[in-house]
């Protein structure tokens, strides 16, 4: 009678939960581990690009995310959905991820197309799934730019279209510290309103040239909005200042066009146009959420108008002296 060997080591992987992911590395975004296993050097070379700069600043259990690249064309625009606590991002059956809040791990199936296009990639993937599940625990983010002056930071609120990156950069160039062009997290719960921002790059209109000529000659690229951006490593203007976080002491929304103007706002309007922009992530998620930026309702907040960078610089130096 014959033997059966044993198959013990070499079970069947219809799934590819076992394929081999060779290449690690450990990212901080926004202060917070992130543990990445690829089997792509582009991968991590974008990984790199996002969130070389960023030093840990939380002791918090690592976040998980696997990458597996495999041949392809380069993914469309995504779909993002989300259910309890599972994510979606759908391009196509190629291109797509799955994000669990709750095991605090992210799997990004996609192809050497879309890991080769790295701001593609990164924005639409990578930095996309990552903020979302640190969103669920640690932070929560906001759409405002930010800049500091010795340590007291002052978020620019507003609309798209407002100006918040390009006055938070002219604002760099006159002697603040940047902090963040866009967005800023806030730490989930803290009392000591800290605001934690990307400033080692800024993104800009692909037209900024025309207002600060030091960045002709950066390459322009598409966001998903459409949008023609230029994003610029700030490594590249030593002169500039920056800081990963500061403490918020104030908040200007901005609208431009028309007569330099400025006014205050009552607090509790303020902290409903920064709610109203939050996506909802359910009950438990959004009840933080309104904790942490109900917390900024002890600082000042002022409206401005404003027609020109110049007229913004002013009343912003303005306000912050007041």
């Amino acid at each position: 009678m014959g033997t059966i060997k044993s198959l013990a080591g070499r079970r069947y992987d219809p799934q590819q939960r076992e394929i081999d992911l060779p290449l690690r590395g450990a990212f901080f975004p926004a202060g917070f581990r992130l543990n990445l296993a690829t089997n792509s050097r582009e991968v991590l070379a974008a990984a790199e690009e996002s969130w070389g700069t960023f030093e840990r600043s939380s002791e918090s259990q690592p976040l998980e995310l696997r990458v597996v690249v495999q041949p392809g064309d380069l993914a469309p625009m995504p779909t993002y959905r989300m259910q309890g606590h599972l994510f979606s991002i759908v391009s196509d059956g190629n291109n797509y991820a799955i994000g669990d809040a709750r095991g605090w791990f992210g799997s990004i199936w996609i192809t050497e197309k879309t890991a080769a296009d790295h701001p593609w990639f990164r924005w639409l993937y990578l930095e996309a799934l990552a903020y979302l599940l640190l969103a669920q625990r640690y932070v929560a983010p906001i759409h405002t730019a930010c800049v500091a002056r010795d340590g007291e930071g002052l978020l620019l609120c507003g609309t798209s279209g407002a100006g918040k990156s390009s006055l938070a950069f002219a604002c760099a160039r006159t002697g603040w510290t940047y902090v963040a062009d866009d967005s800023v997290w806030l730490l989930a719960d803290s009392t000591d309103r800290i605001a934690i921002g990307k400033p080692h790059q800024v993104r800009l209109r692909d037209d900024c040239p025309r207002l600060f000529p030091e960045l002709a000659g950066y390459a322009t690229s598409a966001r998903p909005n459409g949008k023609l951006t230029i994003e610029v490593p700030l490594a590249d203007f030593p002169e500039i200042r920056t800081a990963a976080r500061c403490r918020i002491g104030g908040m200007v929304f901005l609208n431009r066009g028309g007569r330099a103007r400025f006014g205050r706002i009552d607090p509790e309007d303020a902290m409903d146009r920064l709610l109203s922009e939050l996506p909802t992530y359910g009950p438990e998620v959004d009840a933080m959420y309104e904790r942490t930026v109900r917390s900024l309702a002890g600082v000042d907040a002022w409206e401005i108008q404003y027609d020109s960078l110049e007229d913004g610089i002013a009343m912003v130096q303005e306000l912050f002296r007041r």
